[in-house]
């Protein structure tokens, strides 16, 4: 009776959901997001590299208005429901309305504390909000985070209410194209047509919001990097309130037997101390850390490859006074990023001390529905799933970064990840130097104010030490285009200095520097072709694309199209003939040395019609079984 009378519950309460959602815009949609249920948005846990067992999820409908961006205090009254978390510029958010950097964005919901987290610290955690979040709990303000791609959190136990609900708001301010900030293709200075190359603005909460219970003493961050050369693994594990009596074992499992485990004290106290480009002094942590360095020997390791993607299961137990206080799961890969010459003398990429062809898609991870956030964890694995069965290695994340779930499934599935920087202006703007596409630099850089450098390497360092354990990700790549670049050798010698672990591209498709990164890629259309040769770096094409039709009905504009069947079948003959010879071109632009190749793109974005799916992902662009055949050959060039 009771559970008949709990699903009755469920039921009205998922109908009185429905009539409150619905999407803005009769724009297309995916399949997911057609099928959404804004009771049940998405649900996985968002930290698989570092999950514990309790959570509990905030996602859905929470109330929103607008105020001017001046305003500070807590408004009494909201507008209406917008559905988190999906921007409020998006259909699925209910809303669809930009709001400029003129607005400030206000977020209201009330939360009640699970009875059986009693005598626990209550961490609120955001997994991105886009741009300047101001928080607040029982109408105090708790804490601000600046940068709108990375994940934070803020320990509320202090501001609880002893029983009831608690009220939780939430502030965005996120000023776009007005500011010297990542923003990637978003743009709202109207001076430009939006869906050509730039998109709309991504305002507010656009990632998974959850609460977390832990004990006093608690993990924090876990970096890992695997060394198969001497077949270990390092790994960094921080923790708080700790002292050195206490201890962290760490086990390691193949899935099927214990492999390794290892028991150590938490570390000791100390402050993070890092120095950025540009700085005079060290950037010092506002807190101290316990923190403790292990390296754990993994004899006869398995290796972690696209053609092999293995991973072992870890388990980090942290015990105070004798007592388990403390348990998180997380896994890791062996498996190494190099660089080395071939047998003519060429400078390759190599995976695992073996020579590897990157070849792959740029992958804007743009929705036509929930822009930037993906409609279920089913939709966001779809493209990368995608892309491996089209017979592809690698991917290039472009100008934005993606929840930590993209990257868990990227190293499940097995894929090579080239991470970009979110670009800080656009081509030509004013904050950036003229484009040199096809040859060396030598004009005049642009002379930024200190604030500005200070916000690019703040949200830079932030996103690397987000992403810094997934072994999917093997390339950084501070700068595209020229967009927002600034003192390039300086930012990619940081960037090697800070993760040795990695290759560095300084400027994928420029400008280019003979001193500044590890890589030399340029772009050129369509393509593929080396445009610049260096012999002391590994030379890729960043960018290239002979392909794209419309197809009426699953593009954001088209008013005109192949919608006809036979005539799109003729479509799919004649782009997958493109491609293929475009392939053919690529064998030979890589016995002259290129080491690597990004088709753009994965999907049609808004007016661009050059994805290997359309915008929907309901409708594919190619002959699928020639172009898989193709593309095979390519990531197999080498052999090894």
């Amino acid at each position: 009776m009771k559970k008949i009378y709990l699903s009755a519950l469920l039921v009205c309460g998922s109908l009185i959901a429905s009539a409150q959602w619905k999407p803005a815009t009769n724009n297309i949609i995916t399949p997911w997001g057609e099928n959404l249920d804004p009771q049940h948005v998405l649900p996985e846990y968002p930290r698989p590299i570092m999950e514990r067992e309790n959570w509990l999820n905030l996602n859905g409908l929470w109330d929103y208005t607008l105020s001017t961006k001046e305003e500070n205090n807590i408004p009494a009254t909201f507008d209406g429901k917008i559905l988190v978390p999906f921007a409020i510029e998006s259909s699925l958010s209910g809303v669809g309305k930009e709001i400029g950097p003129d607005k400030s964005l206000w977020y209201h919901r009330t939360f009640s504390v699970p009875t059986d987290w009693k005598g626990k610290k209550l961490l609120l955690n955001f997994g991105a909000v886009d741009w300047q979040a101001d928080v607040y709990l029982n109408d105090i303000k708790i804490g601000r985070h600046t940068g709108g791609s990375t994940p934070f959190s803020f320990d509320i136990t202090p501001y609880l209410k002893k029983s009831g609900e608690q009220k939780l708001v939430v502030r965005v301010w996120d000023p776009t194209s007005s500011a010297f900030i990542p923003k990637g293709k978003q743009r709202n200075d109207g001076k430009v047509e939006i869906g050509m190359w730039w998109y709309p603005p991504v305002t507010g909460i656009w990632q998974t919001v959850w609460l977390e219970p832990v004990n006093d003493q608690h993990i924090t961050n876990l970096k890992m990097v695997p060394d198969i050369d001497t077949q270990t693994l390092h790994v960094n594990i921080e923790s708080k309130n700790t002292t050195e009596a206490d201890r962290i074992t760490f086990k390691i499992s193949d899935g099927k037997s214990l492999v390794c485990e290892q028991t150590v004290t938490a570390g000791q106290i100390e402050y993070e101390a890092v120095m950025l480009p540009f700085s005079t002094t060290d950037i010092i942590s506002s807190q101290a850390t316990f923190r403790q360095s292990i390296q754990i020997n993994i004899p006869s390791p398995k290796l972690w490859s696209p053609d092999s993607p293995f991973l072992y299961d870890v388990e980090i137990e942290l015990y105070h006074n004798g007592k388990k206080v403390d348990q998180i799961k997380s896994y890791c890969a062996m498996r190494k990023v190099s660089i080395g010459r071939d047998a003519q003398g060429l400078l390759r990429l190599q995976l695992n001390n073996k020579m590897i062809f990157h070849n792959g898609p740029l992958d804007q991870g743009w929705w036509p529905d929930g822009l930037y956030t993906a409609p279920s964890d089913e939709a966001l694995v779809y493209d990368i799933k995608k892309t491996k069965e089209l017979g592809f290695n690698m991917i290039r994340k472009h100008v934005k970064v993606e929840p930590a779930r993209w990257y868990t499934h990227c190293d499940r599935i097995g894929i090579l990840v080239w991470q970009d920087m979110p670009s800080c202006d656009y081509d030509k703007g004013e904050k950036s130097p003229e484009w040199v596409p096809w040859n060396y630099f030598n004009g005049r850089d642009v002379n930024l104010p200190a604030e500005d450098m200070a916000t690019y390497c703040k949200e830079w360092k932030e996103i690397m030490d987000f992403l810094y354990s997934y072994p999917s990700i093997v390339m950084w790549v501070p700068f595209n285009e020229a967009w927002g670049q600034f003192c390039t050798k300086a930012i990619a010698d940081w960037t090697k200095k800070y993760d040795p672990s990695r290759t560095v591209n300084a400027a994928s498709g420029g400008n280019l520097y003979a001193d500044a990164g590890e890589v030399l890629d340029t772009h050129y259309y369509p393509g593929p072709e080396l445009r610049l040769f260096n012999p002391n770096k590994v030379n890729v094409i960043g960018e290239y694309g002979p392909c794209g039709f419309q197809i009426i009905g699953h593009d954001w504009y088209a008013p005109t199209g192949v919608h006809d069947p036979a005539k799109l079948r003729q479509e799919y003959i004649d782009q997958t003939n493109k491609y293929i010879n475009a392939m053919n071109l690529l064998k030979t632009e890589i016995g002259k040395g290129a080491s690597a190749a990004v088709y753009c793109q994965t999907t049609d974005v808004f007016r661009e019609s050059n994805g290997l799916v359309t915008f929907d992902r309901k409708s594919r662009k190619f002959n699928e079984k020639e172009f898989t055949e193709v593309n095979k050959e390519i990531s197999d060039y080498f052999g090894e």
